[in-house]
């Protein structure tokens, strides 16, 4: 168990990480939400889920305290325990103020809203170059965990937000295996030092933990294949394979587990390894 992360706490002299206060079994102590930059404006990364308070409080006062404001939000995706403070941070912190609020668009692209609607996504794009004082910010694109992910790599310190495409702990959950693979090699190439993620603690050996990460999937992999090899006439539904796979994971994540097991399976079944019986949509070896 990681050490308890205080609501507030300044990272280094550019970064502060503000807690969601909206903990929970995916999103561990809660969603870690940055301010980034030196100046009286800064950006914001994530924004945590709506109807918490307490965050919007300490939102507030933390940049009361820095004698700063919101420049821009920057979200890494659109899940609700990352764009869901939204609506909140414009109404009681930005008092009406007019803030861009950026994000990738999906692949392919589909309308969204904020909200209730009254305010729009800006839409970047990979590589694009966001400055503040004292902080320059690169845009990553990092499709797997969702198709609009990004992480942003900070110029001044190399370090990486990684949103959900890294965790302080654990393993994070994905919709397509073979583009989140892919995303660990780029975020690999960038020779971080830190990765400042979007839940859990500081991930202080940035290459170490992406290594862990790719190792960890490769060996979920051989797990799985290890099953179908000593059962090699059987059909499993993934379930039952998450019994087997998963047994130091608690019960109450099990249907996370089942969701990137799946995609470990369409992975194999694209490789010819596993065939999926199109009536029953169990699967078995190929080999």
């Amino acid at each position: 168990m990681a050490a308890v992360l205080p609501k507030v706490q300044h990272l280094s002299a550019r970064v502060v990480r503000v807690l969601g206060c909206n903990p929970g079994p995916m999103t561990l102590q809660g969603t870690n939400t940055y301010l980034v930059g030196t100046g009286p404006r800064r950006f914001l990364i994530d924004t945590g889920e709506p109807g918490v308070p307490e965050y919007i409080s300490c939102l507030k006062e933390t940049l009361i305290q820095l004698n700063a404001s919101i420049q821009e939000i920057l979200v890494t995706h659109w899940h609700i325990d990352h764009v869901g403070g939204i609506p909140d941070i414009l109404e009681n912190v930005v008092d009406g103020g007019d803030v861009q609020i950026s994000k990738l668009s999906h692949k392919p692209p589909q309308k969204e809203t904020i909200g209730k609607g009254d305010n729009q996504y800006t839409y970047l794009k990979d590589g694009d170059v966001l400055k503040t004082e004292g902080a320059t910010l690169r845009v990553i694109y990092t499709p797997g965990h969702t198709t609009d992910h990004m992480a942003l790599f900070l110029q001044e310190e190399n370090v990486i937000f990684s949103g959900d495409c890294i965790l302080g702990e654990g393993t994070t959950v994905f919709e397509d295996l073979h583009t989140y693979m892919h995303s660990l090699e780029k975020l690999l190439t960038l020779k971080a030092d830190l990765i400042y993620p979007g839940h859990g603690p500081v991930v202080q050996d940035a290459s170490d933990k992406i290594r862990e990460y790719v190792a960890h999937r490769n060996w979920r992999e051989q797990q799985i294949m290890k099953v179908f090899q000593e059962h090699s006439e059987k059909y499993f539904t993934p379930m039952e394979l998450v019994k087997s796979v998963y047994k130091d994971t608690p019960p109450n994540l099990h249907q996370a587990a089942e969701v990137n097991l799946t995609h470990h399976l369409k992975k194999l079944g694209k490789e010819g390894k596993l065939i999926q019986d199109g009536a029953t949509h169990k699967w078995k070896s190929n080999l």
